[in-house]
């Protein structure tokens, strides 16, 4: 773990995780609480959180794909992958093959 934030690649794993956790968890609890009985702060604290690390996913992805000259199709896969439910969790794997190459 230690080593993950030495790098930024290693960083943009730890909070590309992190953020899809948060996704999961926005849109198989908080929704279904907001929409299945009324519960409105479910989806505000969850989503107010999902936002902030989605921001931060951004700018540590930025500083991956400059850190590790990456291209920008590279950059644009692993942005998608975040905007899928379970992306995070399926690109992570390319990602530890960059991490440990860097």
């Amino acid at each position: 773990m230690k080593k993950l934030l030495h790098c930024p690649v290693g960083r943009l794993r730890i909070i590309a995780l992190l953020e899809g956790v948060s996704f999961l968890l926005l849109l198989g609890i908080a929704m279904p609480l907001k929409y299945g009985w009324g519960y409105d702060h479910a989806v505000r604290w969850t989503g107010w959180v999902h936002g902030l690390l989605f921001v931060l996913f951004c700018v540590a992805l930025a500083l991956a794909m400059h850190a590790a000259k990456w291209p920008i199709w590279k950059g644009g896969i692993v942005f998608v992958a975040a905007l899928l439910p379970f992306g995070p969790f399926v690109i992570d794997h390319r990602l530890r093959d960059k991490d440990s190459r860097d």
